[in-house]
């Protein structure tokens, strides 16, 4: 034998015991037994390493010690050609689970069944409802002891399952769920990059490498064992695989000459050269499970492949490259698939896939991929069942199965206009996945094939619509206004498109310099009545305040043409938010949400507005409802603008409602996820929820200088709209630290810009900052102006705070008389509202000025949080743990468990008490003065 396979050891020992590889793993071992044990305070953990290191050996542990807890066990595999089946991953994971999805509500059951492509949409596809269904299904399990979720080789998974499945991870704090997610290093898997925490399997050390060699079969000595040592670099798959292959006197090892090869192509050149010899039929069914890559056993034998015969699978077990159990047939590693595929002619590959296509003739999506994997060249047959696995997909929310199938479809096109047509629509679905970048490699596909203008115009328009949600907004609004330029005169409809896109950006980032720049766009654009609505967005949304009278005219008919159409409902509703008609606004939402729930996987342009509206209007519970289901769309499609947006609407609820630690908690998060000069509103929604935050706790100057920074040195708003509204907080916190002449200076601006063109909201605020910075002797008829118009009802924290604001002025005068009215007023506000800071202090200046106040049950519900008086009152209104959940995006037993810690600090015992505690709560408040 020459030196490369020879000096092998003189002892043979058996197999080793699988137990006995885990070597130099202790401390990883102990982690994840702590988290299975449920002693760690990580209900998810990502295990992490190169191929070869042992994460499946270490789950497998994992699972073991579960079992023998007596846990529920759930395991799924990912697999690359399972990749592109939508919720391929998630069916796999919960098919022992048929029984408990009978016990869903309907509507979650109805989404759960679609998604795993039977059965109609309950309402169109709707992923966090999936998503809210697996968190109820693991939350059931859950009641009936520990439950641990394995997902192995994630990086393989399909994106909706990962999406659905990090949907229920970041919601199962308090369950006894534990999620254990295995993934190479380095590779990406959306959903679990980020906030989860990660245990790396780095190499073994030498002891730990020596003591996995010395159990081998056959122990290498000498020269050959050192070189092992060297080249295996510490990895527990290449130690065992090199030293079976030295003892095998494996012709595969490279010469010294010609150093060492890469780990993965060395194993797989051993991997081969066990595949010499093997019988005919043996080779052909693991050519066959290979092309098929599943780890579904059931697929396996219901596709025909000889799983119970031991003649056929026999040979390549005692080979080392397949495991077996019962029925179950699979590879030990994918490195043996992928060898065991490429060692395969490319006639022998295409065969293999026919062969599977032809078996699956039941499972069309599984059938079109292998029917494309068999192509050698462009096929019109495949392409269209490609773009019917599309269809479906789409149909149950799986857009990045759609796009995928669409891209390959393109790809097997025979004709240039169809595969430019494909690689469009493969756009249209990949930007319900938040990836830009595959977003724009598809765009510049279909423009590399066409010069169809209106295939081009749709191309950049979908770019464009994903391109909107991220935080590059200087780029971005250059791209989407140089491709309407480009567009104007061929396609003037697909340039307004893209203009309405930049607009979104414009708002986002607060340039005034973008503003000319789509006036100029603008007026090059044909106006007709079929683009009116389009053309009143991109004006309310760029400039709101130019010509408000004219556009807040055209609103109520924009909305009788949107009156069917949910999605232009909420457009409109958006532009009046803008133009602070906040009633219409929230009227056109409320209409929207009745005719069809938001729905597809990602928050459009100004979702944020929705839950702004909500917060106006006092109705802060629905604002922080949009705001979860905002986040969790968000994150799930990896958009940190969208995420922040909701952020700072939540930070400012939260502010009003008294948490100021959650409150600057979410504020923070806002700002550390976006870039201040790129977002400006962000920014500065961010710092008016800061400052709320310090009044709040009567920290005047930190408020001050919270909101001082939305506007620049020499008083200018930062940001055309979203600064406005903080003038009167801006006077408020000024007064009290003594900022009062800087403070005034940048009020007077402000109305100065305004002008006639202010709203009557922010008359009102001006109005009230400029009595609050008034001498005391003029104060009194800015604070009446502020209050004239009825219409300011609308605005009720707004009209509360100066209601407050007047009796406090008239009580100093010792008009005690004339200030018990609004403060009765103001109190009764801020109680229904629920802002513990305002009923605090309106109740001592009540108290001040005479009247009778008690701390009673009123007050009940400012001793709890802000998520459980959500919850509180929503179990008021009759909902059940799950119905509450699906709103909230929370499980049945985290809602019970609010439930359960809130009676005692509401003084109930009973469920059936809450209905009448709300009630007397809101009639106490009304009626004790």
């Amino acid at each position: 034998m020459d030196e490369h396979t020879g000096d092998l050891g003189a002892v043979t020992r058996p197999e080793p015991d699988p137990e006995e590889l885990i070597l130099g793993r202790d401390a990883e071992l102990a982690r994840l037994f702590r988290v299975v044990d449920s002693a760690s305070a990580d209900p998810v953990l990502m295990l992490a390493g190169e191929m070869g290191t042992g994460k499946s050996a270490l789950l497998d542990r994992a699972v073991r010690r579960a079992e023998a807890s007596g846990a529920r066990v759930l395991r799924a595999e990912g697999s690359e050609s399972e990749s592109s089946l939508a919720f391929s991953a998630l069916h796999q994971l919960l098919r022992s689970l048929r029984a408990e999805m009978d016990g869903l509500p309907q509507r979650q059951r109805a989404a759960l069944v679609h998604a795993f492509g039977a059965g109609p949409a309950p309402s169109g596809p709707d992923l966090m409802l999936v998503g809210v269904a697996v968190l109820n299904l693991l939350s059931d399990l859950g009641d009936r002891g520990p439950v641990l979720v394995v997902l192995d080789d994630a990086q393989w998974c399909d994106r909706a399952s990962l999406d659905v499945l990090s949907f229920a991870a970041r919601r199962l704090a308090g369950e006894p769920v534990t999620i254990l997610i295995g993934a190479r290093s380095g590779d990406h898997v959306p959903g679990f990059d980020r906030h989860v925490p990660t245990l790396t399997l780095g190499p073994l050390d030498n002891p730990a490498a020596g003591r996995l060699l010395d159990l081998q079969p056959t122990n290498p000595t000498s020269h050959t064992r050192t070189r092992i040592l060297e080249q295996a670099g510490g990895n527990p798959l290449a130690l065992v695989e090199l030293a079976r292959a030295a003892s095998a006197h494996d012709t595969a090892a490279p010469p010294p000459s010609a150093g060492p090869l890469p780990l993965t192509d060395h194993l797989e050149r051993i991997f081969a050269a066990r595949l010499n010899g093997l019988p005919t039929p043996t080779a052909e069914a693991l050519l066959l499970l290979a092309a098929m890559d599943s780890a579904d056993s059931a697929i396996a034998a219901a596709v025909g492949l000889p799983a119970a015969q031991d003649a056929a699978w026999l040979p390549a077990e005692q080979a080392g490259l397949v495991r077996r159990t019962g029925r179950d047939v699979r590879f030990r590693h994918p490195l043996v698939r992928s060898a065991v595929y490429h060692a395969a002619s490319s006639g022998a590959q295409r065969q293999a896939h026919l062969a599977l296509a032809e078996m699956l003739r039941g499972e069309p999506d599984r059938r079109a991929w292998h029917l494309a994997a068999a192509c050698p060249g462009p096929d019109a047959g495949v392409s269209a069942e490609l773009e019917r696995t599309a269809a479906r997909a789409r149909r149950r929310g799986g857009h990045a199965a759609a796009g995928k199938a669409l891209q390959r479809a393109a790809e097997l096109a025979p004709r240039r206009e169809d595969s430019a047509r494909l690689l469009v629509e493969a756009a249209s679905a990949a930007v319900f996945t938040g990836d830009i970048a595959w977003v724009e490699e598809l765009a510049a596909a279909a423009r590399a094939r066409t010069d169809d203008p209106s295939l081009l115009a749709a191309a950049a328009v979908h770019a464009g619509r994903l391109a909107v949600l991220t935080v590059r907004h200087a780029t971005v609004f250059s791209r989407l206004t140089e491709a309407a330029e480009q567009l104007a005169h061929s396609q003037p409809a697909a340039a307004l498109d893209l203009l309405a896109g930049a607009a979104v950006v414009r708002f986002y980032a607060g340039e005034d310099t973008q503003r000319h720049r789509i006036e100029d766009l603008l007026r090059r654009l044909p106006d007709d009545a079929s683009n009116t609505g389009v053309r009143t967005w991109v004006r309310a949304v760029s400039d709101p305040f130019d010509e408000r009278a004219g556009l807040v005219a055209l609103l109520p008919q924009l909305a009788a043409e949107a009156e069917t159409r949910p999605e232009q409902l909420t457009t409109v509703g958006i532009m009046a938010w803008l133009l602070d008609e906040t009633p219409q606004a929230v009227r056109a939402f409320d209409e929207a949400f009745h005719r069809w729930e938001l729905q597809g996987a990602l928050p459009e342009g100004l979702g944020g507005a929705v839950a702004w509206a909500y917060v106006e209007r006092g109705r802060w519970e629905q604002a922080r409802e949009a705001c979860t289901r905002t986040t969790a769309v968000g994150r799930a499609a990896g958009l940190d603008h969208a995420v922040a947006c909701a952020a700072t609407v939540d930070a400012a609820v939260l502010a009003f409602q008294g948490d100021a630690s959650s409150a600057r908690t979410r504020a923070e998060e806002a700002l550390a996820l976006i870039d201040p000069l790129e977002s400006r509103s962000v920014a500065v929604y961010a710092r008016r929820a800061l400052g709320a935050a310090a009044a709040a706790e009567g920290a005047y100057e930190t408020a001050y200088d919270q909101l001082r920074m939305v506007f620049t040195a020499d008083g200018t708003p930062v940001h055309y709209h979203a600064c406005y509204p903080a003038l009167a907080d801006l006077a408020a916190a000024a007064v009290r630290c003594g900022r009062s002449d800087e403070a005034a200076r940048i009020v007077e601006r402000s109305a100065n810009a305004l002008a006639d063109n202010a709203s009557p909201r922010l008359r009102a605020l001006i109005s009230r900052a400029r009595g609050l910075l008034a001498k005391p002797e003029v104060a009194e008829p800015h604070f009446r102006a502020a209050l004239a118009d009825p219409v300011l009802e609308y605005w009720p924290f707004e009209r509360a705070q100066t209601l407050l604001d007047l009796a406090e002025w008239l009580r100093r005068r010792r008009r005690i008389a004339e200030a018990r009215g609004p403060l009765t007023e103001a109190l009764e506000t801020f109680r229904r509202l629920g802002a513990r800071p305002w009923i605090e202090r309106a109740r001592a200046e009540s108290r001040a000025a005479g009247l009778d106040v008690t701390d009673t049950a009123p007050d009940a519900l400012a001793e709890l949080s802000p998520q459980q008086q959500q919850i509180i009152r929503l179990a008021a209104r009759g909902l059940t743990n799950r119905e509450i959940g699906e709103k909230l995006f929370l499980s049945p037993r985290t809602v019970s468990s609010h439930l359960y810690r809130s009676f005692p600090k509401l003084g109930i015992t009973a469920r059936s008490q809450l209905r009448d505690l709300i009630e007397g709560t809101l009639d106490t408040a009304r009626h004790q003065e």
